[in-house]
C-alpha cells in the first residue's frame, strides 16, 4: 500500500513579525533581518520526571511557558537602531520594562506564535572589524502563546480524541 504523498514549500516572504512595546512598534520582518531571522525557545522544561529508590516514578507538568527570543538583523539594518532606542527608552524605568510583545504570524502555513510579557535580555553585543556583522538582540517573555500550522499541505493528519 503506496503512502500518502506529503509536501509543502515554506518562504520569509509569507512571515509576518511585528513587535510592539512601551516606545513604539515596527514591522520586524522589514527591518533587515539576517539569514538567522528570529527564534524562540522555552526557557526550561515541561515536564520533571522523578523516580523513586523503588523504581516508581512520577512525572510534574511545569505550568510556566516562559520563552527567550533572538532577533538577528544585519549590522546596516535600520531596526538596530529602532531597537536601540527602545531599549534605552524602556531601561530608564520600571514602568516601561517587561512589556514587550512579539507577534508572527504566516498564513501560508498557519503558523502564529505570541510572546508576551518581554523585557531586553541585554543589548545587542557589537563588533566593528573587516567585514560587517550580525547583531543579535535576545529577550525573555513571561509566556508564548503558539500554534503551528500543518505547512500548507491540502491533506492534515487526522487527530482521534482519547477518552481517559
Amino acid at each position: 500500500m503506496a503512502g500518502i504523498l506529503q509536501y509543502g514549500t515554506y518562504s520569509f516572504l509569507d512571515v509576518q513579525i511585528t513587535f510592539t512595546g512601551p516606545g513604539g512598534s515596527f514591522d520586524v520582518a522589514a527591518g533587515g533581518l539576517s539569514e538567522e531571522g528570529i527564534s524562540y525557545s522555552m526557557t526550561g522544561p515541561k515536564d520533571v520526571m522523578t523516580i523513586g529508590a523503588s523504581g516508581n516514578g512520577m512525572h510534574t507538568l511545569i505550568g510556566a511557558s516562559a520563552a527567550r527570543s533572538e532577533i538577528s538583523f544585519l549590522k546596516t539594518a535600520p531596526a538596530n537602531g529602532v531597537l536601540n532606542y527602545l531599549y534605552n527608552y524602556q531601561s530608564a524605568s520600571s514602568a516601561y520594562w517587561g512589556k514587550n510583545q512579539i507577534t508572527i504570524t504566516n498564513p501560508a502555513s498557519g503558523d502564529s506564535v505570541t510572546l508576551l510579557g518581554g523585557a531586553f535580555e541585554k543589548h545587542a553585543d557589537n563588533a566593528y572589524k573587516t567585514q560587517g556583522n550580525i547583531l543579535v538582540w535576545p529577550f525573555l517573555f513571561i509566556t508564548r502563546a503558539d500554534v503551528l500550522g500543518n505547512g500548507g499541505s491540502p491533506r492534515s493528519l487526522i487527530v482521534t480524541p482519547v477518552t481517559a
